[in-house]
């Protein structure tokens, strides 16, 4: 099947409740292609015993097929519906010393970590957590297909566009309200008049070359 036709369902999270496994967290993240701000994970922990779960969070899909008033919509009946949401990041300082998938992989252990209630069992979008003593599962394009991980992008993705949001009034004139950090033509020439600002990810080429040629 094409992913574009994929929707998430509760296929995996119903086979491991039925092995016993009774808090299997979903885990995503938004913001690992930016030049400025944190990368933002999320995880969600649906519960087993809602027969309705499906129903109660039908359209729910990755966070990019989603419309921003989508994406507040579905975060606010996740967080009514799901057993338990933690939130973690990695700052754009940690991105820049440790590298994008390190960072990332920091800011998911981190969002685990948080969780009311620690899972017995994790579902993750592409990577893997080494560090975390609890059983897993990676699944490429896991947002499109895994019902829990969906939940978790929406959560990833409204956290961090709330974050750069509140940075745009901290730091005018860049646009982080509009592109949310993201590699737009205004962000490009916001660098190349203003210089950098402290969330900005120094190690990212056209950040790096700003740097270079910015003359306050």
């Amino acid at each position: 099947m094409a992913y574009g036709k994929m929707h998430p369902t509760l296929t995996v999270e119903r086979r491991l409740w039925s092995k016993g496994y009774r808090y299997v967290a979903g885990v995503d993240e938004a913001g690992r292609g930016p030049w400025a701000g944190p990368v933002v994970a999320a995880a969600v922990i649906l519960p087993a015993n809602l027969p309705e779960l499906e129903e109660r969070l039908a359209g729910v899909h990755d966070s990019k097929r989603l419309n921003a008033r989508q994406r507040n919509r579905f975060f606010q009946r996740i967080r009514d519906v799901a057993f338990a949401v933690g939130v973690g990041q990695a700052t754009p300082e940690e991105i820049d010393r440790m590298g994008i998938v390190p960072a990332t992989q920091l800011a998911m252990q981190r969002a685990v970590a948080s969780l009311s209630t620690m899972p017995d069992y994790l579902l993750l979008d592409h990577l893997s957590l080494p560090d975390v003593p609890v059983p897993q599962e990676a699944f490429v394009r896991g947002d499109a297909r895994v019902l829990s991980i969906a939940a978790a992008s929406i959560v990833a993705k409204v956290v961090r566009d709330d974050l750069m949001i509140a940075y745009d009034t901290l730091y005018p004139g860049y646009g982080f309200a509009r592109h949310k950090g993201y590699g737009t033509r205004e962000h490009r020439e916001a660098l190349h008049h203003l210089g950098p600002t402290p969330i900005h990810r120094r190690s990212w080429g056209p950040v790096r070359q700003a740097l270079q040629g910015f003359r306050p």
